[in-house]
């Protein structure tokens, strides 16, 4: 008598995508995320100096987020930024745009951004557009950035050019753009999560 051979039943494909599915579904925030985490966040810019480009970054900043994937029309956003926080570099270049012919930051020591809308762009990409304050001037900006979702939240990575000159940072022998270019970019990298 001979034994029959063992079937082994596969998984239907079709099983296999939708846990698949469900998987990648639980790393999308199911609620909205409004608090982002600053100490593992990060504000940078780099601009040209003589042609050579220089990097920095502001090592103060809050920043109020409220945002959700499936609503991204609903989105805002609000960003207050101590500008005595400026690293350029060295101590020297510190002193120096934190004087009257840059930031003055004595007169002026917060830069703001307030959201006005955000968009979705397709593939995890959207666009945020919104007012920005510096040194008394305020001007409109847009700004597109990714969104990536994570277990408990999610991270936001974008950038956006600002020109100098629209807010008086960098006025008397500073004001040729020769020397250093009238183009800053401004670089943004925010970790958040649905918070409490």
């Amino acid at each position: 008598m001979h034994e029959q051979p063992m079937m082994i039943a596969m998984p239907n494909p079709r099983i296999l995508l939708l846990l698949s599915g469900l998987a990648l579904a639980r790393l999308v925030p199911a609620t909205e995320l409004n608090a982002v985490e600053t100490d593992r966040s990060a504000l940078t810019f780099v601009f040209r100096e003589m042609g050579v480009p220089v990097d920095g970054r502001f090592k103060k900043f809050s920043a109020q987020v409220s945002f959700d994937p499936e609503k991204p029309a609903a989105g805002r956003a609000a960003i207050d930024l101590d500008l005595a926080s400026i690293d350029a570099g060295s101590d020297e270049a510190n002193d120096e745009v934190a004087g009257r012919a840059w930031f003055d930051t004595k007169a002026y020591p917060q830069a703001r951004f307030v959201s006005t809308g955000v968009k979705a762009l397709g593939g995890n990409r959207y666009e945020v557009s919104g007012k920005i304050s510096v040194k008394g001037r305020t001007r409109e900006v847009s700004a597109p950035f990714t969104f990536t979702p994570q277990a408990n939240g999610g991270i936001f990575d974008g950038a956006f050019v600002l020109q100098r000159a629209d807010f008086g940072i960098g006025e008397g022998i500073w004001a040729d753009f020769g020397t250093v270019a009238n183009e800053i970019q401004i670089k943004f990298h925010f970790l958040a999560s649905a918070g409490k």
